[in-house]
């Protein structure tokens, strides 16, 4: 068994909590054990589990992961700290809020021989599930993804970052990105944004990724693939799934803590989740420098 710590118990780290303690009968998430939470807050037992302190979190040889769910601004301190107890790192997107960064983190978990999974259950949704399949063998002329949702919390990064999900949807389904250009529109006395950004696929066909925020605005994703053959502009129902998104995420991380996913797989992965920050990196150069 392997003993762990959710650091962070807003909603995310309560889902962490309520599926480590009632695991995925015989699946890799059974070898888990929670032994506490920490959290900047002094607060009460939260579903049977105790509050310990960072340093415990740190120091105990009886916990052997951490799975961080803080503000994005948090992640990559709290990751650090624990790599370098020598603790195994589950952490929500995105990993951190700069692409170098990420890369020191990766190449620190590899030095120490400990498992770095950032979450990415968007993968996971049946409608993604079910576009990719849809999508499969046609060739792709241009396409939009326009995000909308309500204000952007604070300590949440660039909006490049903070809706890495969507990118990451645009990069598993049509490969590498090249960024053209990027823009963001700001009005903070009304708690409004929009930012855009061109992209090129490999084969040089234009998307456009949107995240816009702001009151009143409905969280959902707009889409229009145009392929030479069909046009998709509503996402697929896909087909429901017994198991939760988070459920499958701990069970993938418990197959890496285990051994059971492969070099290549791990490779690719890495490779995906690097791709995404890098974009993202340089989405924000693009809109900051337009704004300047």
């Amino acid at each position: 068994m392997l003993g762990s710590v959710v650091v962070g118990v807003g909603i995310a780290g309560s889902v962490r909590m309520r599926d480590l303690l009632t695991p995925l009968s015989s699946s890799a998430a059974e070898k888990l054990s929670i032994k506490g939470f920490v959290s900047r807050r002094t607060l009460d037992d939260q579903q049977g589990v105790k509050q310990i302190t960072m340093t415990e979190a740190l120091s105990r040889a009886d916990i052997h992961v951490a799975i961080i769910c803080t503000e994005n601004t948090s992640h990559e301190e709290n990751i650090r700290q624990f790599l370098e107890a020598g603790k195994h790192v589950c952490v929500e997107y995105p990993m951190t809020l700069s692409y170098t960064s990420a890369v020191d983190l990766w190449n620190l978990a590899q030095q120490k021989g400990l498992v770095l999974h950032e979450e990415h259950i968007e993968l996971l949704t049946p409608d993604f599930k079910q576009l990719k399949k849809d999508i499969c063998g046609k060739t792709l002329e241009k396409g939009t993804l326009h995000f909308t949702g309500g204000p952007l919390k604070p300590n949440f990064g660039f909006p490049a970052f903070s809706g890495i999900a969507r990118l990451t949807w645009l990069v598993d389904l049509f490969g590498e990105l090249t960024v053209t250009a990027a823009s963001l529109e700001e009005e903070k006395e009304n708690k409004y944004m929009k930012m855009t950004a061109h992209l090129l696929t490999q084969q040089h066909k234009p998307l456009t990724w949107i995240e816009e925020r702001g009151p009143g605005l409905g969280r959902a994703k707009h889409i229009d693939l145009q392929f030479q053959d069909a046009t998709i502009t509503e996402l697929p129902a896909g087909q429901r799934e017994p198991v939760g998104l988070f459920m499958q995420d701990l069970v993938l991380f418990g197959r890496k803590l285990q051994g059971d996913v492969s070099a290549a797989e791990l490779q690719a992965e890495r490779s995906r989740i690097l791709h995404c920050l890098e974009l993202s990196d340089r989405i924000q150069q693009l809109s900051e420098g337009a704004r300047a």
